[in-house]
Formats: structure tokens, sequence, C-alpha cells
């Protein structure tokens, strides 16, 4: 893999207001993007922390998997643009791509093909878990409690020190993970579980365990298989997000893969991160029709109302989420082969989109659209349920996840994470006896 090289460490000496004491900290180049201050001798240095809530100025660790340029617009893979990734690669490759650095030789693919087919199936004892959840159990809470069961069946590999043992695991979370989350959704609606079938692709099997019943057989449509795949690549890996961050959090303590990955699933199911797709459609629902958008987008910036324009912006980009793009064409794709026209939610996507990118007032604010703007329409076109939408971004996230632990692991300077807090609560005080307290 070809990497440039880092320029020169430079220094930059920091001096406490007040006192006599000042340190010299490391300004710590990247092959790209921003330097990083190294503020690990700051408190034993100068006896302070720093202050940052949500982490957004922290950078917690060392990466070669992501890189994300905000305000470009940009997103590389171990330096591939996710554009060209989406247009020219399968999912299978561009997992094969996070975990080992580079795009697989014929022959790597094939081998890492085979290694995620033939552990597509789950344990038969693992089926039964299902059993013991309701019926109208989300889904994400049942990904959560069987994924982090997958321990207790496959403790056989779980000697994290291991490469032999994290390589398995990885088969395993990327080739079952499919099959978990089918089938919950099969679950929750009372169908009979279908079985993994080696002779499909990734996304191919994926369709199937969702959609085929044992009644009739199931026809592949391509189109829409090449869709799921795409989608699965879009939201394979993204940087040190929540769900990233918190899969590296659980890993630092030592914890199994299995263990790491549903914690990776638990922060994933927040609306503010995994569902925001979910609330697009929730928002396309209540504005009706094309005719009310005026009066909507009026609500929106009245900061009084309360109304969000959901799809718009991001934590990260400042500028036109490539993903999105990607996404757009796709959802005409579908819909198209689907045979679905004049739909009233693409009516309503297409119009705040062009609103939204020539309103000075989100123009100004830098509200593009991200990929859940697009992402949310073609599942639902589709067929799939809004409760499925987090579960599908769970699939793909898993192989990012497994990457970000993978290369935390083979870290010579891992450590346990331990953030620090600015403490405002009470001061030192005595108890008294609970009688004297009147």
């Amino acid at each position: 893999m070809n990497e440039m090289s880092k320029p020169a460490t430079q220094t930059v000496t920091v001096t406490l207001d007040g006192t006599n004491r000042s340190t010299t900290l490391p300004l710590l180049p990247g092959t790209i993007g921003p330097a990083v201050l190294d503020i690990r001798k700051l408190y034993a240095d100068l006896g302070v922390f720093t202050y940052d809530p949500g982490y957004g100025g922290t950078a917690a660790c060392e990466s070669k998997i992501t890189y994300i340029d905000g305000d470009q617009g940009i997103l590389l893979h171990r330096g591939y643009p996710i554009e060209q990734l989406a247009e020219k690669s399968t999912f299978l490759e561009v997992a094969y791509l996070l975990l080992h650095g580079d795009l697989p030789t014929k022959s790597e693919y094939e081998t890492f093909v085979k290694g995620v087919t033939y552990h597509t199936m789950i344990h038969e004892q693992l089926r039964r878990f299902y059993d013991g959840f309701r019926r109208d159990a989300h889904p994400m809470a049942v990904m959560t409690a069987v994924v982090g069961a997958m321990s207790a069946f496959y403790h056989d590999s779980l000697d994290i020190n291991d490469p032999r043992h994290r390589e398995i695991s990885a088969f395993r979370l990327i080739a079952k993970v499919p099959t978990i989350a089918a089938w919950a959704y099969k679950y929750s609606i009372g169908q009979p579980f279908m079985y993994p079938r080696n002779d499909l692709g990734y996304a191919e099997n994926f369709l199937y365990m969702l959609n085929a019943v044992p009644a009739e057989p199931y026809q592949i449509n391509p189109v829409l298989a090449r869709a799921m795949d795409r989608i699965l690549i879009l939201h394979a890996d993204h940087e040190q997000n929540a769900s990233t961050s918190t899969v590296r959090l659980a890993g630092s303590t030592g914890a199994n893969p299995f263990a790491c990955i549903a914690a990776g699933i638990a922060s994933l199911w927040g609306p503010a991160h995994g569902g925001a797709n979910e609330a697009v459609l929730k928002m396309l629902a209540e504005i009706g029709s094309v005719k009310n958008i005026p009066d909507f987008i009026s609500k929106v910036k009245d900061k009084n109302s309360h109304v969000r324009l959901m799809g718009f912006g991001h934590r990260v980009y400042k500028n036109y989420d490539p993903r999105a793009k990607i996404m757009q064409q796709t959802c005409h794709e579908v819909l198209a082969e689907l045979g679905i026209k004049d739909e009233p939610m693409l009516d309503m996507a297409m119009e705040l989109e062009k609103i939204a990118l020539n309103d000075d007032y989100f123009v100004s604010r830098k509200l593009y659209p991200n990929v859940d703007f697009y992402s949310g329409i073609i599942l639902k076109a589709m067929g799939i349920p809004t409760s499925m939408f987090t579960v599908l971004f769970a699939v793909a996230r898993t192989v990012g996840w497994i990457s970000q632990w993978k290369e935390m692991m083979e870290d010579p300077s891992q450590r346990i994470g331990r953030p620090r807090q600015l403490y405002t609560g009470a001061t030192a005080r005595d108890v008294t006896p609970i009688d004297a307290r009147g």
C-alpha cells in the first residue's frame, strides 16, 4: 500500500498564565489533514486537563483506515475515494480493504469471499435465543443481545492477542451479522427463518434471508442486489464516530470482539446516530405533499418553532456529503426498476434538496443533504420497514467496527480508555446523622 510520508514533527510551547510553569508539546502530523497536539504530558507538567465535550476537537487514536475532510466533502477508505469504491467495487472488496489495508488481488478476494461465505450460518442453539423475545421487540434490541451472546458460542477464538483468533472473529462477525439481522426481522413478522445460501453473493444472500419464504422460490433482482451492496459500502466505515469510538473504548478494556460489536450496535441505536434515515421518512410523512413545503421551510427558519430539517447537515461534513450523491443515483435506479413513478416522498425530497441548495439560509449554514436523506426512501421502496433501517446500518458498519478494533489491538501504544472530567459538584463536606438533618 502506498502511503505519503509524514512531515517532520513540530513542537508547541504552552505556558500557564499566572504561573512560572510551561511545557513543550509535540505537534504530530498526519499524512493528510490537520496536525494533532499531543497533550499526554499536559497534566504531568502543568496540572491541567483539556475540556472537550463530545470530543469534537480530540483525537483519541491514530488510524490508517478512514479519512474525512468535511469542508471539502471528501471520504477516503485507505486512500481510495468512496465514489470510486461504490462504483467499481463490491462490499466484500471494501471489507477486505478496511481489514487489510489495500484492495485484494483476484486470488485474495476469492479466498476472502470463501471465508465469509462459509461462516454465514449461526449455531443452532443460538437460534433458540429468538424464542425468548417478544414478537414486537425492536430488531436492534434483538441484534444487541444475540451478537453479544456470540461469545458464549464461539469461545474458541476469543484470545484477542492471537492474530489468527482475531481473523476468525472478523470472519464470523462479517458473515453472521446479516443472518442475525435477517432473522430478527423474520421473527418480528412471524415468518420462518431462512438459512443462508452459499451460492449467493453477500448482498444477494441478505436480501434472500430477508424476503424469501419456504413456500415459493425467491428471484434475486440484480438491480436491488447492487443497490443493497452499494448501501452497505456507503455505510461500511466513517472514522471515529460515536459507535466506532464505543467499540474502541470497549475494546481498550480487553473485552472480546463480540461484546465490543454489541456495544457498537447499542450506540448506533440512538436516533441521533443510526436512526437518522428513519427520522427523514417521518419528516416527509409529516410534510405530506410538495405544496406544504414552503410552510414547512418557514417553520424550519423560525428558531422558535423547534421544527428541524432532517437529513441535511452533518457533524463532520460542511459540504455536500459525497455519499449522498451516490445514494441519490441509487434511489433513482431502484425506483425505476420497481416502476415507482410520482413517488410523493421522492418528489418532496427533490424539492427540499433544490430549496436547500439554493436558499441562502441553508447555503450559509452549509446544510447540504447527507447520506440519510435518500437511504430511507430507497429502503422503503424495497419494502424494508423503518424498524430495520438501523439494523441494516449495523450490518454494514460491522466491518468498519471490526477493522477499527483490529487496528486498535495491533497498536502497541494502546491503553485503556479513561476520559477525564471538569468536576462542578460540591466540595468536601461532613456527613451528619439522619436524625440531625431535620
